[in-house]
């Protein structure tokens, strides 16, 4: 069963060629060349982009180029819009407890300032952008978030989203609402080309989901610093809503290494005085992004650096340290709220 979308974000889920052609003939005038016709742009440019480059600006650094690209690229991004389909697409993959995330190599300013506008930001768990060859950058991230080959698809419109797919062992479907034709997408021989995305509900199950799907068994810890603060995260996975950090137990780890691992991957301090505080049944928690059934193993803890820096990864937006009193006045998710409640009523905040 597919349990993970990959998703390429141009062509795929959100029409930006008027505003990616656009950008890319102000570098050519910027530079005294010929601009391209829409026709001309979908013939010539591929993936990854630095190929293109070199044919239309050769000996132009990597780094100038992305300058040029962002100084010409409509900031407003009014012209933007969701490729047809593609919201109730989402609307299904996450109705159906699918994970989504996007890999693209649009600028990442531009690809999340776009999904917020578009409404679908809370959809996808992590937006990886900016990437240059996804044939090497799928595997980190598959890795990285414990998603499974054999679980996963990778859906784009690009022959590199193909290649990627196929490096990486995932499914390949490759959409015909992009930069490139059915004719063309045809020669990197996707597992499956569709005109859109709206056969993929039909084609992945439909919208009841037969299989059985176990609890998914996480750990998370409520991290203390010296002045007896807690540190709290804020994500769009939790409806924007403050939590801890924490994640998955990946196979053949114990409780405590995957606690210490994930607070090193989400926030880059190292525990101690680990205190195991209680279980929480989490079945189908109404701010989680998608449907799910998660184990929740709480822990208490204590950041490990006298002066803890907190460095996030891309699953959290912002972070805080906050005393007990003020820690309960704000928007806590449940499961947080009911994990600070306990540990002080057992006294553990003192």
């Amino acid at each position: 069963m597919i349990r993970n979308l990959l998703f390429d974000w141009s062509g795929t889920v959100a029409d930006d060629l008027p505003s990616v052609l656009r950008a890319v003939n102000g570098m050519l005038r910027a530079s005294g060349r010929e601009e391209l016709t829409r026709a001309e742009f979908r013939t010539r440019f591929r993936l990854p982009y630095t190929d293109f480059f070199k044919e239309m600006l050769p000996g132009t650094p990597l780094e100038r180029l992305q300058q040029l690209y962002l100084e010409h690229f409509p900031h407003a991004h009014e012209g933007v819009t969701l490729l047809p389909h593609a919201a109730e697409f989402i609307r299904y993959a996450a109705a159906t407890g699918r994970r989504m995330v996007v890999l693209s190599s649009a600028p990442t300013p531009h690809v999340e300032a776009q999904a917020v506008a578009l409404g679908v930001r809370d959809a996808f768990e992590v937006m990886r952008c900016g990437v240059i060859d996804k044939r090497d950058e799928i595997h980190a991230l598959l890795a990285g978030l414990d998603m499974r080959p054999e679980e996963t698809a990778f859906i784009g419109d690009m022959r590199h989203d193909i290649d990627a797919g196929k490096a990486a062992g995932v499914l390949s479907i490759a959409t015909c609402t992009g930069y490139e034709s059915a004719e063309t997408l045809l020669t990197s021989e996707p597992d499956l080309l569709v005109r859109d995305l709206s056969r993929l509900p039909e084609l992945l199950g439909g919208w009841h989901v037969k299989e059985a799907v176990f609890p998914i068994a996480t750990v998370g810890a409520l991290i203390m610093n010296g002045a007896g603060e807690m540190l709290l995260i804020r994500t769009h996975k939790w409806s924007h809503r403050w939590g801890i950090p924490g994640g998955k137990i990946k196979r053949g780890e114990s409780c405590e290494e995957a606690l210490i691992r994930e607070i090193m991957e989400e926030t880059a301090l190292t525990l101690r005085d680990i205190e195991f505080v209680m279980v929480q049944d989490c079945i189908e928690p109404p701010e989680f992004q998608r449907s799910a059934h998660f184990l929740l193993l709480n822990y208490i803890a204590k950041s490990a650096e006298v002066a803890p820096q907190v460095v996030l990864n891309e699953e959290a937006q912002v972070f805080q340290w906050l005393p007990l009193a003020e820690a309960l006045k704000i928007d806590l998710n449940i499961p947080t709220r009911v994990l600070i409640e306990e540990c002080a009523r057992r006294g553990l905040l003192d």
